[in-house]
C-alpha cells in the first residue's frame, strides 16, 4: 500500500542522460545537437536526467524524498468555547453583567493611569540604546501596579504560583508557553522584563507606549535581517545585568495550551541559561485561550466570569552545556521538553505558519479550515519553504474547489493548471496522489510542489526550458512558439487549450511571455515544469 507521503518510491524506468560540455571541454559530456540551436542556453550540471515515466524524473536526486509522518488531527489553535453554550453559562453572564460593568471601569481607569505614568517615565528619554535610568524605572512601578489591577478586572483575583523566578544574573532569559494575552500582562507585573514582540505591536493604542518603556526588541518574522538583528539585541541585553531579564514566547503565537508547538530559536542562539515557565488556565466552562475567538469576545467572557483561574510554575533553570552553547536546536529541544513534560502535553511541529494557513482557509471560506494545517515547522525544515509561499500554494489549491474533506479531483486540478487530460497531466496528478485515491489533499499538493521546487536542478531547468521555447531567441515566447513546444507533451492541443496555458504564463498580462513571466509562473506552479522538460529529451 502506498505511503501517505511523497516518500513512496517513484517508479524507476530506463533513463536517457543528457549532459553538456564541462569547463574542461571534454567531448564525452557534450550535449546533443538539439541544444546547439541556441548559443545562449544556460548550462546545467552533469547528469541532467529525463524519465519517460515519472514526470519529474529529470529532477530526481540519488536519495528519495524525505519520509514524513502521517498528518496529525490536532488543532493547537482551537478554542473549545468560542461562544456561549449551556444554561449555566447564560445565567452566569446575566448575573455577572453588573459586575462586568464595574470591572470595565477598573480596567479603563487602570489602563489610563498606567498610560500616563508610562508617558511620564518616557518623557525626555533619548538614550534608549542603554538601560532605563533608575528613577524612570521607579515611575514604571505605577504602571506595574496598574497591570495587576487590570488582571483583577479580568477576574484573576488571585494567581497561584509554584517555584520562584531565578535571579537575573543566573538566568537572564525567561521563556514561557503562550496561551492568551494575559501572560504578557502578568509577566510585566511580576518581572518587568524586556520582551521580543512583533513590529505591529508598536502601533497599538496604549499597549505600544507601555511596551516601548519595556525596551522592547521588535522583530519582523518575515524578514531574515530583522530576525538577525533581534538575536543580536537579545544577546547584547542578556549579557548586561543592567538590563532587565528578557522574556520570550518561543512558540511565536498563542495556542490552546493542549499541545506545545515548535519553538523559534531566537531565545536559544545566544547560549545563556534559560528559565522555563509554565502557565496554565484550569477551567471547566470557559476556555481562556486566544484561539479562534475574537479579542473583544474573549475579554467579554473574562469580564462575565465569577473568577478566572491561572497557575504559573517556574521550572528549574536549564544551563546549556559547552556543546549546546553552539547548538541552539538542542537547547531549544531540552527547554521545550521540560515545558511539555510539566504541562503533560505532546509537542507538535506546528508553527505560526499553520496559523496563517488556518486563517487564510477561513478567509477563503473553505470548509473545515483545520484540514489545511501541515505542521509548517517540519515542512519548512525539509523543503526550505516560507510560510508566505505556503499561503500562496493554498490560494492556488483553494481555486481547485476542494470538497468538505479538503480533497481535489483530477478535473479541478487540471482546470486550474490549464492542462488538458493526457498521459503527462495524469502523471503529474498521480505523482501527488500517492494514496491512489483519485483525489489529493492540500498537504500532498504542498509537499509535491515544495519537493519539486527544492531540487537543485529546478531553477536551471526552468531557464533551459524557456530557452528552448523561445525558438527565435528574441526573449519572448509567442503563442506559436508555445504551441510548438507543447506538441510533444500535449499532442493534438487546439488553439484554445494553448491560449489558456499562454494566459497563465503571462504573469504581467502584457500579451507576451518574457523570461521573468515564465520563471515567476513556474515558481508559483512548479509542477508545470514537467510540461516543458520533455522537449529537452533527445528524439
Amino acid at each position: 500500500m502506498s505511503d501517505p507521503d511523497l516518500s513512496s518510491p517513484l517508479i524507476h524506468q530506463p533513463e536517457v542522460v543528457i549532459s553538456i560540455l564541462d569547463d574542461d571541454g571534454d567531448e564525452e559530456n557534450y550535449i546533443p545537437a538539439v541544444s546547439q540551436q541556441n548559443h545562449h542556453q544556460p548550462r546545467v550540471p552533469r547528469a541532467f536526467e529525463f524519465d519517460h515515466i515519472n514526470p519529474f524524473g529529470f529532477l530526481r536526486e540519488a536519495s528519495e524524498p524525505p519520509v514524513l509522518d502521517p498528518p496529525t488531527t490536532v488543532d493547537p489553535f482551537r478554542n473549545d468555547t468560542p461562544g456561549v453554550s449551556g444554561l449555566y453559562e447564560a445565567i452566569k453572564i446575566v448575573i455577572c453583567l453588573p459586575i462586568a460593568l464595574l470591572r470595565l471601569v477598573i480596567f479603563g481607569a487602570s489602563l489610563a493611569v498606567g498610560y500616563v505614568a508610562t508617558k511620564l517615565a518616557l518623557a525626555g528619554w533619548k538614550d534608549k540604546h542603554n538601560p532605563m535610568p533608575r528613577w524612570r524605572c521607579r515611575v514604571m512601578w505605577v504602571t506595574r501596579i496598574c497591570t495587576r489591577c487590570i488582571l483583577f478586572s479580568f477576574g484573576y483575583h488571585w494567581i497561584r504560583r509554584k517555584g520562584k523566578p531565578a535571579r537575573r544574573e543566573i538566568a537572564p532569559i525567561v521563556v514561557s508557553n503562550h496561551v492568551s494575552f494575559i501572560e504578557p500582562i502578568f509577566f510585566f507585573y511580576e518581572l518587568s522584563p524586556t520582551i521580543v514582540a512583533s513590529e505591529s505591536h508598536d502601533s497599538l493604542p496604549f499597549v505600544g507606549t507601555i511596551i516601548r518603556a519595556m525596551q522592547v526588541i521588535y522583530v519582523n518574522r518575515f524578514s531574515q535581517e530583522s530576525r538577525k538583528n533581534a538575536v543580536h539585541e537579545i544577546k547584547r541585553k542578556a549579557s548586561c545585568d543592567r538590563f532587565p531579564r528578557l522574556l520570550l514566547f518561543p512558540e511565536g503565537t498563542t495556542t490552546n495550551g493542549k499541545v506545545l508547538i515548535s519553538f523559534q530559536l531566537g531565545a536559544f542562539i545566544p547560549g545563556y541559561p534559560i528559565q522555563p515557565v509554565v502557565v496554565r488556565y484550569p477551567h471547566v466552562h470557559f476556555d481562556q485561550s486566544w484561539g479562534n475567538i475574537s479579542l473583544l469576545m474573549l475579554m467579554f467572557r473574562m469580564f462575565t466570569q465569577f473568577h478566572n483561574f491561572m497557575e504559573v510554575e517556574y521550572l528549574p533553570v536549564i544551563y546549556p552545556s559547552d556543546t549546546q552553547k553552539q547548538n541552539a536546536v538542542r537547547l531549544s529541544q531540552k527547554t521545550s521538553h521540560a515545558i511539555a513534560t510539566s504541562l503533560n502535553v505532546v509537542q507538535t511541529s506546528h508553527s505560526y505558519g499553520d496559523l496563517m494557513l488556518l486563517n487564510r482557509a477561513s478567509e477563503l471560506k473553505l470548509e473545515n479550515p483545520s484540514n489545511y494545517m501541515v505542521e509548517m515547522a517540519k515542512v519548512a525544515s525539509l523543503f526550505h519553504i516560507s510560510s508566505l509561499e505556503a499561503v500562496r500554494y493554498l490560494d492556488t489549491f483553494s481555486s481547485m474547489n476542494p470538497d468538505s474533506s479538503g480533497r481535489v479531483t483530477l478535473h479541478d486540478f487540471l482546470r486550474v493548471l490549464r492542462l488538458k487530460p493526457c498521459t503527462l497531466s495524469k502523471g503529474i496528478f498521480g505523482f501527488i496522489d500517492v494514496e491512489k485515491a483519485g483525489s489529493i489533499t492540500f498537504r500532498q499538493f504542498l509537499f509535491a510542489s515544495a519537493h519539486v521546487s527544492a531540487q537543485p536542478l529546478f531553477q536551471q531547468t526552468c531557464e533551459l526550458a524557456f530557452s528552448h521555447c523561445d525558438a527565435d531567441g528574441d526573449g519572448y515566447i509567442s503563442v506559436q512558439e508555445l504551441g510548438d513546444a507543447l506538441k510533444h507533451t500535449m499532442p493534438n492541443s487546439n488553439k484554445d487549450e494553448i491560449q489558456r496555458i499562454y494566459v497563465l504564463l503571462d504573469e504581467d498580462k502584457d500579451q507576451r511571455i518574457s523570461k521573468d513571466d515564465f520563471l515567476s509562473c513556474l515558481r508559483r506552479n512548479p509542477l508545470l515544469i514537467a510540461v516543458f522538460t520533455p522537449i529537452l529529451a533527445p528524439t
